[in-house]
């Protein structure tokens, strides 16, 4: 790939949380060649952040990318994390709270561990991030990535569906609080890529039983980010990027 010398027209920074791997690796590298400087946040993955670091720098050189550690089960961390995101960036434009654990167990099997664990990382770091988005900008988006399942009564992950369902609903009441300046919108996928030590081949599987049939990857939800930075009447939104899966 070549060196992208573009003027960043736009002069707008993402805070990404999970922004190193996986969808939130393919968000980061998105949202850099739409003109983002990118806040890249992480976890245990201080390495995959810090190539894609020196990726997004060396390809788009105009641009600011910037790594920011936080355990987002931990709450005093996560409290502090836009104030030290706010110390390199003037404002922060576009809140992507993508990062999520995802522990499988039915009721009967799960301990309250996991379940903070899940509710802690999946909505209690989104509920703290979206407030500090909200009490620093006066304007901007938030994007919340959710899950198919918060449409379905599955059990095999009931702490996991559970967290997303509150985003889900925190996705809403935050719309209706920060409008008309904020606007905060879900994105729920079904299965996008294949777990790890998985191929290609457990999509097509997962797919097989959606209206679709087809695997989505990872480019519907691409377009649907796309779709929400351009709709400006759009908030309060969630947009199913699952082929069909959550009208099963």
């Amino acid at each position: 790939m070549g060196i992208v010398e573009f003027k960043f027209m736009q002069d707008k920074t993402v805070l990404i949380t999970g922004g190193a791997k996986r969808i939130g690796k393919h968000l980061s590298n998105y949202l850099a060649e739409k003109g983002y400087h990118i806040a890249i946040h992480y976890n245990s993955s201080k390495i995959e952040a810090l190539k894609l670091q020196a990726e997004l720098q060396s390809k788009y050189v105009n641009g600011v990318f910037k790594i920011f550690h936080c355990d987002l089960s931990d709450e005093n961390e996560v409290e502090k994390l836009m104030d030290k995101v706010m110390m390199h960036f003037e404002r922060i434009d576009l809140l992507v709270n993508n990062a999520s654990v995802f522990e499988p167990g039915i009721i009967r099997e799960s301990s309250v561990k996991l379940y903070n664990n899940q509710f802690d990382i999946n909505l209690k770091a989104p509920f703290v991030l979206t407030r500090d988005f909200a009490l620093n900008n006066k304007k901007g988006n938030i994007i919340n990535f959710l899950d198919t399942r918060i449409s379905s009564n599955s059990n095999s992950h009931s702490a996991y569906s559970i967290s997303k369902v509150g985003l889900a609903h925190l996705t809403k009441m935050a719309a209706l609080e920060f409008g008309p300046d904020i606007r905060v919108n879900g994105i729920a996928p079904g299965a996008t890529l294949s777990p790890e030590g998985k191929g290609d081949d457990y999509l097509a599987k997962v797919a097989e039983k959606t209206p679709m049939k087809i695997p989505g990857g990872i480019e519907p939800i691409l377009q649907s980010i796309n779709y929400i930075l351009t709709n400006k009447n759009l908030t309060g939104q969630i947009l199913y990027c699952d082929g069909g899966e959550q009208l099963l």
